[in-house]
């Protein structure tokens, strides 16, 4: 059988829906903000789908393990930019339970995918 591309990986592709979603939500808001704040979301939330894309070009089953480690963590860290835009009052309600929804989602899935990937100890 053969492997899906991680282009179709459904955890892939919501980690680009959620990037993109804060993608559109960071271009509205003003530098200062958009600078601090804005740039770290961007950057962890596209950081989960690169760590999957990357994971699965590594030809073992234990690198791909451990950068699916780092999209988790990205994920995490996304979360806590979030937390601080709401604090500051850079993202409204309506957004946070949108990206919630998503980021909930996300989180599972991604350890089904790391659970998928198997328990080899040799490289392939």
């Amino acid at each position: 059988m053969a492997t899906l591309g991680f282009e179709q990986l459904k955890v892939y592709q919501l980690s680009e829906q959620l990037a993109d979603d804060i993608w559109k939500i960071v271009q509205s808001w003003e530098l200062t903000p958009k600078r601090t704040v804005g740039w770290q979301m961007i950057r962890s939330s596209d950081a989960v789908g690169a760590n999957i894309a990357e994971g699965s070009g590594r030809g073992s089953f234990l690198d791909n393990k451990r950068f699916v480690r780092m999209a988790r963590g990205s994920l995490y860290e996304t979360r806590h930019w979030l937390r601080r835009a709401y604090a500051r009052g850079l993202l409204t309600t309506e957004q946070v339970e949108q990206l919630k929804t998503t980021l909930n989602h996300l989180a599972p899935m991604l350890n089904g995918y790391l659970k998928s990937i198997g328990n080899q100890n040799t490289k392939d």
